[in-house]
């Protein structure tokens, strides 16, 4: 009989509400007020605040935190640099506002945009570049920023899944053009659904102010092409609850990642995300490379192993943006190994705040006991 049946199952994201949390949010219930309003707001200036950015723009969701941006300043048939190895999102809110996304291979360790491919994608219509803090992990940002001030590039960081991640000590949010961020549940922080975009450009923060709300700057005034991806007060008030407990939300998971790294540090064939240089990675999710030569089970295969120790683990992401049937059909293949071959074999396993260090020590036993 599998131990499973006698110890808690460990989920792989944790997913709950403080007593705090789901006190703002039936005040704003009780209050009638529901739209986007005065929470919205206090929402934005916290959240610019605490990462250190001039403007936050809350919306609908991390997808339209992306799309406002790119609507911002896309041109139709302007070119994106995006990394493949990240959520759709990233790619498809460039189609979506009129671009083109043109899909980059990443850096074997830190599962990051490799800059040096980057520049072999570059064309005279090349407008943008969209680096990921992929699982939390800060790419190297002095490195991009250096890119695209070459090629007079505006930067579009995703930093959905980067919620207090920090370069060289700076929040990520303070860099760049344009900073999107989600907070659906699955995030270090969330509010349901949700997003912000953060700039440090005052003209880019009114543009997506207007855009969010059908590009109304009057009642039944309309001065920009929009759409309705405005937040719930709602969803803000739950938001700020959750930004008073960020840090210490982030202080349990950069616990257990020290742990995992500590306990999978003798694995052969289990081979952790690098971190960055100068990076604090946020630790939204801990992934893995699993070699299947060397460890002597495949990614899926210690899957099913950890699931019947009722340990839930995740695969993110098991194809690359380039090999996605849409964006194969607008716009062909071309193979990017590394890419490729990181879907086969990348596996997450659980690092959330909600875990306790018996709960990581069980997840570390569980993964060496599966090889014997």
């Amino acid at each position: 009989m599998s131990t499973s049946t006698l110890r808690k199952p460990i989920q792989v994201s944790e997913i709950s509400l403080t007593e705090s949390e789901i006190d703002a949010a039936v005040s704003v219930l009780r209050s009638g007020a529901l739209r986007q309003g005065k929470q919205s707001d206090a929402f934005e200036s916290e959240f610019a605040e605490y990462v250190g950015a001039k403007h936050a723009v809350t919306n609908a969701n991390g997808s339209a935190a992306l799309h406002l941006a790119y609507m911002a300043f896309l041109k139709p048939g302007d070119e994106v640099l995006v990394p493949s190895f990240t959520f759709i999102a990233t790619g498809s809110m460039v189609t979506a506002a009129g671009g083109r996304p043109v899909f980059c291979d990443i850096d074997p360790e830190t599962f990051l945009i490799d800059l040096a491919d980057a520049e072999r994608r570059v064309t005279p219509r090349t407008r943008a570049i969209s680096p990921v803090h992929l699982f939390g992990n800060p790419c190297a940002i002095d490195a991009v920023q250096a890119f695209a001030a070459r090629h007079g590039l505006t930067i579009v960081w995703d930093a959905a899944q980067a919620h207090g991640a920090r370069y060289h000590g700076n929040d990520v949010g303070s860099f760049g053009d344009f900073v999107g961020y989600s907070f659906y549940p699955s995030k270090n922080m969330f509010v349901g659904e949700g997003g912000m975009t953060c700039t440090d450009n005052a003209e880019f923060a009114q543009r997506m102010r207007l855009m969010r709300s059908h590009g109304q700057s009057g009642k039944y005034l309309h001065t920009l092409m929009g759409l309705n991806y405005r937040m719930t007060d709602v969803e803000a008030a739950i938001g700020r609850s959750q930004l008073r407990r960020l840090d210490s939300m982030l202080a349990t998971r950069h616990r257990n990642a020290g742990l995992l790294n500590d306990g999978l540090a003798g694995t052969p064939g289990i081979t952790p995300q690098r971190i960055t240089s100068g990076g604090d990675h946020a630790w939204h999710q801990y992934c893995v490379q699993v070699d299947a030569s060397v460890f002597g089970l495949d990614r899926n295969q210690l899957a099913e192993k950890l699931h019947e120790e009722g340990i839930a683990t995740g695969v993110h992401y098991p194809r690359g943006l380039h090999q996605q049937p849409i964006f194969q059909e607008l716009y062909g293949y071309e193979p990017l190994p590394v890419t490729e071959r990181l879907a086969t074999q990348i596996l997450a396993l659980p690092v959330h705040h909600g875990l306790e260090e018996e709960d990581v020590s069980r997840i570390v036993d569980a993964v060496n006991l599966a090889r014997q």
